[in-house]
């Protein structure tokens, strides 16, 4: 289903992308963090599990192990929050969600790395 044209014109110039990364990578996302007046980047670093959606729409979403306990958190691609994403080493997976992760820990939940 298509959507209007004007609609399409104007979320087009509204998208942006952080970065160039896939699902199956381990990135680096510089968060912007505002406290009251005062502004902060934050990092995220972890495996990027989905990408989701199209358009202005589209999200992606970072899982890590903290202290033992995972952690998920999705962000939207234009979000103006998300100043950029690095990508730390890039993955090779089989699929486009990596869901099967969360049921597992300590080696057996890492992706294997694409040599060039």
């Amino acid at each position: 289903m298509r959507q209007n044209p004007i609609l399409e014109k104007i979320e087009a110039e509204q998208i942006k992308t952080p970065g160039e990364f896939n699902v199956g990578d381990t990135v680096r996302v510089h968060n912007l963090i505002r406290e009251g007046n005062r502004q902060r980047i934050q990092m995220f670093e972890g495996t990027v599990m989905k990408i989701q959606n199209g358009g202005l729409r589209k999200t992606f979403t970072v899982r890590k192990l903290s202290n033992g306990i995972g952690v998920e958190k999705t962000w939207p691609m234009s979000s103006p929050f998300v100043e950029k994403v690095e990508v730390i080493r890039k993955g090779k997976v089989r699929r486009a969600k990596l869901n099967y992760l969360r049921k597992r820990s300590g080696k057996a939940a890492k992706v294997k790395e694409v040599i060039q």
